[in-house]
């Protein structure tokens, strides 16, 4: 793993050949001693002899890129994403980062899923001790500055953390829940989050269906949380308008972001999104919220340098 979040290296799927398996994880220990041109070579015999092999395919154009092969690495990221419909390796995103599909591709159910049951057992000491990532605490004390003015108390019914991974922002926010709701798209994140006992409800799902199930349900939440969540969604605007739905009247909604100098959204080179400030403040206003505080702030630090972020608060306008 490297230092700036999940690993991101391909799911092995067998291509159903067990000779070609054996290439390819021959060709991987050549690349681990730092041999990519002998591995690019013993990956290129694997795909041609087995060509709907996805994780071959991606392993190679990850490899074409390493050895400044910029075109042979987007025709070998296309193959995998051909071979693989679900981008269970994320190849649209590596297209998509050189510069040779679409801008902003919205990352895949499967994709986000693996990612993250790969990561779960790491990943707190990942984020603290190496990351010093920051969000659930500066979530905490952006909350408390906004509510102390509009003299609404600390203190919510019913709080829901959006893509809770393994609770960090449930620790830091249990004393002011009565009731704390969790749900996340990976199954191995959410057992590190029920083995500490924050949580009253924890749910294993897709955020968006989470949400709408909730909306179908007329259920409501005084204050919805997405800590170092929507830097794995590419457009806001929808989730922010169906979050809306579930609030509370005057509840709150508090998130982080990674952000960027441009206007829109935009694909870093981590495979995360940033957005910018303007396309934040007019997500928030569409979805009929209202503003209360952005704020810009290192969110966690990245080879020892620290990761442009923002700090969003915003308030249902409903009375």
């Amino acid at each position: 793993m490297t230092d700036t979040g999940p690993n991101t290296g391909p799911l092995f799927v067998s291509s159903g050949d067990l000779v070609s398996d054996r290439r390819y994880k021959a060709a991987v220990e050549l690349a681990a001693r730092g041999d990519f041109a002998a591995a690019a070579d013993v990956l290129t015999q694997t795909v041609e002899a087995a060509p709907g092999f996805a994780t071959a395919w991606f392993a190679l154009g990850a490899i074409r890129d390493q050895l400044g092969d910029r075109d042979g690495a987007v025709a070998a990221f296309r193959a995998a994403s051909r071979a693989d419909p679900e981008d269970y390796h994320g190849a649209r995103l590596q297209l998509a980062r050189l510069g040779a599909g679409a801008g902003t591709p919205a990352m895949t159910e499967p994709y986000v899923r693996r990612l993250f049951d790969q990561y779960a057992g790491r990943y707190d000491a990942a984020l603290t001790e190496h990351l010093h990532y920051r969000g659930p605490a500066l979530l905490l004390t952006a909350v408390k500055s906004v509510l102390e003015p509009l003299g609404q108390p600390m203190h919510f019914a019913s709080l829901l953390d959006l893509g809770c991974g393994t609770g960090l922002a449930g620790e830091v926010f249990r004393p002011f829940a009565a009731r704390l709701v969790g749900v996340d798209l990976s199954a191995a994140m959410i057992a590190r989050a029920q083995a500490k006992g924050d949580y009253d409800r924890l749910v294993v799902g897709n955020l968006a269906a989470f949400v709408s199930d909730e909306i179908a349900k007329a259920a409501k939440y005084d204050l919805v949380l997405a800590a170092d969540v929507f830097v794995y969604v590419n457009d806001l605007a929808p989730v922010l308008a169906d979050i809306t739905r579930v609030l509370a009247p005057r509840g709150v909604v508090a998130f982080t972001v990674e952000t960027h100098f441009d206007a829109g959204v935009t694909l870093l080179p981590t495979l995360r999104f940033a957005h910018g400030e303007l396309y934040l403040r007019d997500a928030v206003a569409v979805a009929g919220l209202e503003l209360l505080a952005l704020e810009q702030a290192a969110i966690r630090t990245e080879k020892g340098t620290p990761v442009a972020g923002l700090v969003v608060v915003a308030i249902s306008a409903r009375t």
